[in-house]
């Protein structure tokens, strides 16, 4: 039987040369990583959910099922899931919150989260506190999916999902009120690149308060970062239908 928790290594940004390699991380508290079941490999097999938890390590709470033959696993709990409700994943189950089955079994217009892209992977798609994609058309092996971004993209549709929209819906609303929590939470300050020197960031440099001193902003690698930066011959790209919306197109 799997563990369903192991100690959380503590990500500093730094490499073993003490060098900052990546930026605004450490401080963490020490903590446990949940194991979730994100494949729900557990087919025709009821589950009881015996209690919904908090995970430090996501904005969504997760639920503790015991299966019928004695294994306990976590999952993502959706809303409305609770203590004593009973969850089944497989090809021909019942389209409720907690339950999971392939993307060509669920109704149009179900709401539906922890999507896989690739079946047997687990699920990649709408895992954050609230979120949830709607089943909105089916087209031979691909299903349709409006995703919580507002993109409307192909899936394939012999991939599992969990039925229901994440549970946590305000957590977005979330005053987090002091510096001292973000630190806790393993979030190191984030400085403005005007405010840095030259060497340190683009935008750096300059006598008293400046621009950027540039067409465009860019990232403190130097990419651009506005506009349509996305690569022009991406994989997924014949997967999107339709574009998320964003102020910058």
């Amino acid at each position: 039987m799997a563990k369903l928790k192991i100690l959380k290594k503590k990500r500093t940004g730094r490499d073993n040369t003490g060098q900052v390699v990546v930026r605004h991380q450490g401080g963490m508290h020490k903590r446990f990583l949940r194991v979730i079941d994100f494949r729900r490999e557990k087919r025709d097999m009821p589950g009881t959910v015996l209690a919904i938890e908090y995970d430090p390590n996501r904005t969504v709470a997760i639920a503790l099922v015991s299966y019928a033959d004695g294994e306990k696993r976590y999952v993502l709990a959706p809303e409305g899931l609770k203590a004593k409700d009973v969850i089944i994943a497989g090809q021909n189950v019942e389209v409720k919150p907690g339950n999971a089955m392939p993307l060509s079994q669920m109704p149009v217009g179900t709401f539906v989260h922890n999507i896989e892209l690739s079946p047997g992977r687990g699920g990649q798609l709408a895992r954050g506190a609230g979120t949830y994609a709607l089943v909105s058309a089916r087209e031979g092996d691909f299903v349709h999916l409006k995703l919580p971004s507002g993109e409307l993209r192909k899936v394939r549709a012999d991939g599992y999902g969990t039925i229901g929209q994440l549970g946590n819906i305000e957590w977005k609303n979330t005053v987090f009120g002091k510096a001292g929590r973000m630190r806790h939470r393993g979030i190191r300050p984030t400085v403005r690149g005007v405010a840095q020197n030259p060497r340190s960031h683009p935008h750096g440099g300059g006598e008293g308060r400046s621009g950027i001193g540039m067409p465009s902003p860019k990232t403190v690698y130097g990419r651009k970062a506005v506009g349509k930066t996305r690569r022009p011959k991406k994989y997924s790209n014949k997967y999107i239908l339709e574009r998320r919306k964003t102020k910058h197109g």
